[in-house]
């Protein structure tokens, strides 16, 4: 049996290496999200903030609890704007990217 990497991990080394994915990540996220698919939005959004800033430095530098922002992304968790602009809002600013609806 042949040992392959998992898709997670795969994507987390692509994130590492790549600006330009890193960016239409977080852009996949937010469309999804705006087009009506929230669970699909926040598990792309949770595996964004895991591979890149983390969520203990993402709590530090907004100042909420990294496990409320791990349940507010995860499944059953239902952000409200407030905590979801804050938190896309350092994300393209760690990244270096604004953001435009269109």
């Amino acid at each position: 049996m042949t040992v392959t990497r998992s898709f997670k991990s795969t994507v987390e080394a692509r994130l590492a290496r790549d600006p330009g994915f890193c960016e239409a990540l977080l852009r996949e996220s937010v469309e999804t999200m705006l087009s009506g698919d929230l669970e699909t939005g926040k598990a792309v959004l949770r595996d964004y903030i895991k591979a890149t800033v983390g969520f203990t430095a993402l709590a530090e530098s907004i100042g909420t609890p990294s496990k409320s922002l791990i349940r507010m992304f995860g499944p059953k968790g239902n952000p409200n704007a407030d905590n979801l602009f804050k938190v896309l809002g350092h994300l393209q600013k760690e990244a270096g990217i604004q953001l435009h609806v269109g």
